[in-house]
């Protein structure tokens, strides 16, 4: 039964998935229907959690929207509606959950940046 299962997951699982870490700025290129039409939407923020191994990782990504209203969204790492994720900015946490900056609004909401 397992091997079943693996060969299911390996299925789905995306050739090129990008090594998204915690405190990365990102954008996710997600496929949207609307009626007949199908379009890409792009959501920029900060990568807060992950969770899962394998076909079943999740990203949680939160950006600023209009008024400092924050927007939070889970995208599924190996679905078939991201068309793909871009990695704009590396930044330095120290923690594997970044649940801190719902509270945080402005310059106080910002990551240190790294570059590598």
């Amino acid at each position: 039964m397992s091997y079943l299962l693996k060969s299911l997951e390996d299925q789905n699982l995306k050739e090129k998935a990008p090594e998204v870490r915690i405190g990365d700025i990102v954008k996710v290129h997600n496929r949207i229907v609307e009626g007949k039409n199908e379009r890409v939407q792009v959501f920029q923020g900060t990568v807060i959690a992950q969770k899962g191994k394998g076909p079943s990782t999740s990203l949680t990504v939160r950006k600023i929207g209009a008024h400092s209203v924050g927007v939070e969204r889970i995208f599924r790492l190996h679905s078939p509606r991201v068309e793909k994720i871009e990695i704009v900015r590396h930044s330095k946490v120290r923690r594997s959950k970044l649940y801190f900056l719902r509270d945080r609004v402005g310059k106080k909401a910002r990551l240190k940046q790294v570059r590598r």
